[in-house]
């Protein structure tokens, strides 16, 4: 691997960084101390800071003092996400969470010091004609942080002919990446269906009109939209994950609630399930005398990379990680990413750098008994990871500002 000497010496410093993150996480927009760690490091190594963006988003602009040589300036965005999730921790290593409740159980923490590793190095060494914003976004998990930055004017403020991001992945080697060439992960819908029946004694049905019945039947139903009504080329998933109802179980109760998720790479794809929800929902509780009320919320639009931007992130990742070590159109994910919406407001790849397997051998003494997989309470991203993704940063920036 081509990794860079000075930010290998500068592992140690960037690793208490991502240790000191993990062991303070924050949930989204509430990352005041992260946020706030994040602008000091890069203010003291000398880096232009914005904040506000988003909330608790911090924006670092570098600017490159070599010459264009009668080129177009380029700039490109680097964008690390700082957030954790609502879970409880069970490590017991030193820089376990200290929050209750609160846990980086995504890595964020580690996408965050890769960033400021490949930051601390830019700053020292200025040799490139153009300039890289560094985007350090809230709200990942949920909150459409990308978006907020948008409509904060992230991209007005701060062009970017093209923007990047990584996410470390579990299942992956150490010191191997993935790109997908198109569809990357997937869209993120939620749905609740309340059925409103009429509610009576268990040993009365006929005196009422039984919404769990009703419920039962739709749930049915709506998997017929995922093997029936979608084209089977087409890939999606369907995943009622609740349904509540009842508190006694000698009672009919008047309402029953169905809720979970749809994941799509495609935006037409998901419309045939909306459509088809409410159709199915809504006249199923119609033949058996109930009404059904739908609601369908689309949060986060499949991640979609762009190929030209995908093939140089590639070749990047040939040039530092070594032949063989970059897998080239990797399966796509349904997980969703709210990277997405820079993806849709300029040309750009998500990468995956890899986490290691998931027995997590590189996590410290007094880990958890789980897999070292993404959120789940065990995991801990692997510190192996800050050299190889700042390095892999550091590259792509030479050669995307240096590109004809």
């Amino acid at each position: 691997m081509r990794l860079i000497a000075d930010i290998i010496a500068a592992r140690p410093q960037i690793q208490a960084i991502r240790r000191d993150i993990h062991a303070h996480p924050e949930l989204c927009f509430a990352e005041h101390r992260t946020s706030e760690l994040v602008a000091t490091r890069l203010t003291g190594w000398g880096i232009e800071v914005h904040r506000g963006l988003g909330g608790t988003g911090v924006v670092g602009v570098i600017r490159g003092t070599a010459d264009g040589a009668g080129k177009p300036l380029r700039s490109i965005g680097l964008r690390a996400d700082m957030d954790a999730l609502p879970m409880e921790e069970v490590n017991r290593f030193a820089h376990r969470s200290t929050q209750p409740g609160r846990m980086h159980a995504c890595g964020h923490d580690g996408h965050t010091a890769m960033l400021l590793g490949a930051a601390q190095h830019l700053a020292q060494h200025r040799d490139f004609a153009g300039t890289v914003v560094l985007i350090f976004q809230p709200a990942e998990e949920g909150g459409a942080g990308a978006q907020r930055m948008i409509e904060d004017g992230l991209f007005d403020r701060f062009p970017c002919d093209a923007v990047f991001a990584i996410h470390n992945w579990p299942g992956l080697a150490v010191g191997e990446m993935g790109i997908a060439f198109g569809p990357a992960m997937a869209s993120t819908s939620d749905f609740e269906i309340r059925i409103d029946g009429r509610g009576a004694h268990a040993a009365m049905p006929h005196l009422g009109v039984d919404p769990v019945f009703v419920a039962i039947q739709v749930a049915q139903g709506l998997q017929g939209l995922v093997t029936r009504v979608k084209r089977p080329i087409d890939r999606a998933v369907l995943s009622i994950t609740m349904i509540h109802a009842g508190e006694a179980n000698n009672v009919i109760p008047d309402t029953a609630t169905l809720a979970g998720t749809v994941r799509t790479f495609d935006p037409a794809v998901t419309s045939v399930f909306e459509d088809g929800m409410r159709r199915v929902a809504e006249l199923t509780a119609q033949a058996h005398y109930a009404t059904a009320h739908v609601h369908f919320d689309r949060n986060y639009p499949p991640t979609i990379n762009h190929l030209r931007e995908a093939q140089i992130a590639a070749t990047v990742g040939d040039a530092v990680l070594g032949a063989g070590k970059v897998i080239r159109d990797i399966e796509p994910t349904m997980g969703g990413e709210d990277f997405a919406f820079m993806l849709l407001q300029r040309p750009g790849a998500y990468l995956f750098l890899g986490n290691g397997t998931a027995t997590g051998a590189h996590r410290a003494e007094g880990h958890g008994a789980g897999p070292c997989t993404l959120h789940n309470a065990s995991y801990d991203f692997n510190d192996e990871l800050i050299p190889i993704g700042a390095s892999y940063w550091v590259h792509l920036v030479g050669h995307y500002l240096a590109m004809d």
